[in-house]
């Protein structure tokens, strides 16, 4: 049996869509073929925002918008970009019967909404993007790096997630 990857967390806090979908298209310039990000939050929460941003710092130019209905959207990039919206599967026999997930996202990247559908199943090595928030207020936004190689995405996160300044200005 795998030993679990080892997990870190970084948390950034956004308060508009147009900070999320940057600090997603910050996150692009550091994806390999191969990766896996997962996109947790309730609707609303800025998952496809989320995507877009991601899928613009990866170089593609479609307009990217939720798979709900085609469940899987391949868009051409630096890296191929595959992005699942599981919400109206059940379960993982769902996901690995319609043949959504096969050998073709190892040259790519692949974001998957609704990721909790996998169970069991979800790869132990991703980086989970969980957005705290829906509406128009603030996001809180924890990436997840569970081991090594998803952990250069926390790195390139970093600039974008810098702590809020102290109220009242924060001055002597």
């Amino acid at each position: 049996m795998t030993p679990p990857a080892a997990m870190t967390v970084l948390e950034c806090t956004t308060d508009s869509a147009d900070a999320t979908y940057a600090l997603a298209a910050g996150l692009a310039p550091v994806a390999a073929a191969g990766d896996l990000l997962c996109l947790w939050g309730e609707l609303g929460a800025g998952k496809t925002v989320f995507a877009k941003g991601f899928a613009r710092g990866l170089g593609v130019a479609r307009t990217i918008s939720s798979p709900s209905f085609v469940l899987m959207a391949e868009y051409p990039g630096r890296l191929p970009l595959f992005h699942l919206d599981l919400y109206r599967l059940a379960d993982a026999a769902d996901v690995l019967g319609g043949g959504l997930l096969d050998e073709r996202q190892a040259d790519g990247a692949t974001l998957i909404e609704w990721p909790d559908r996998l169970g069991p199943a979800l790869p132990a090595e991703r980086l989970d993007v969980r957005i705290d928030g829906a509406g128009e207020g603030e996001r809180r936004i924890f990436l997840v790096a569970h081991g090594e190689r998803a952990a250069r995405y926390l790195d390139a996160a970093r600039p974008f997630c810098q702590a809020p300044a102290a109220p009242g200005g924060g001055g002597p």
